[in-house]
């Protein structure tokens, strides 16, 4: 529970992490820095420092405020195509079964078994939940009777960002929201 009298352990005051263009390296996972981490590279004069929280550090000869929101100096390229990882699969197909739709219990399926020479790429790799994965076996989804969803593709990096956004971190400081989905619609 939130208390505006009772301050958090310095551990629960991550920096939340822009590119040289102030927009978030990544957004899910949200990009997020360690406080020490943060005001290493502040030091090393890597980042700017572009809100803090209220919280102090001390040293004998120093205090600072720890940085709630750092932007990087020199602007760091995305990949073109994100690395095929079960993470970036998941975010690829929403976290959600592409044969039934179901959000739990996830699991990969290959499209074209490996016993019929199916290959473990992005376009012949899906999401399945357990019972669906179970259920098409070593089969193909025709010969399971199975319809996918979407088929796979290999996504690029701007896509599993939009992904990404649709799934907003668990904790958001007020400082960060200047930053994240700037470029939404706003309601009247």
């Amino acid at each position: 529970m939130y208390h505006p009298n009772v301050l958090s352990p310095p551990d629960a005051c991550p920096a939340l992490v822009l590119n040289a263009d102030y927009t978030p390296l990544s957004y899910y996972p949200l990009s997020l820095w360690p406080w020490q981490t943060a005001i290493k590279a502040a030091f090393l004069e890597r980042v700017d420092i572009i809100a803090e929280y209220d919280r102090v550090i001390r040293s004998p000869s120093f205090e600072m405020k720890i940085p709630s929101v750092i932007a990087l100096r020199q602007y760091v390229r995305p990949a073109t195509h994100p690395a095929f990882t079960r993470f970036n699969l998941f975010l690829r197909d929403r976290f959600a079964c592409q044969y039934c739709g179901a959000p739990n219990d996830l699991t990969f399926d290959h499209v074209v078994p490996r016993a019929y020479g199916g290959r473990t790429t992005w376009e012949n790799v899906t999401t399945a939940c357990a019972p669906c994965n179970l259920k098409k076996g070593g089969r193909t989804p025709a010969e399971a009777h199975m319809a996918l969803r979407q088929r796979p593709f290999q996504p690029a990096t701007y896509q599993l960002q939009e992904n990404g956004r649709a799934f907003p971190p668990h904790y958001l400081h007020d400082t960060w929201r200047d930053y994240l989905y700037w470029d939404t619609e706003l309601l009247a």
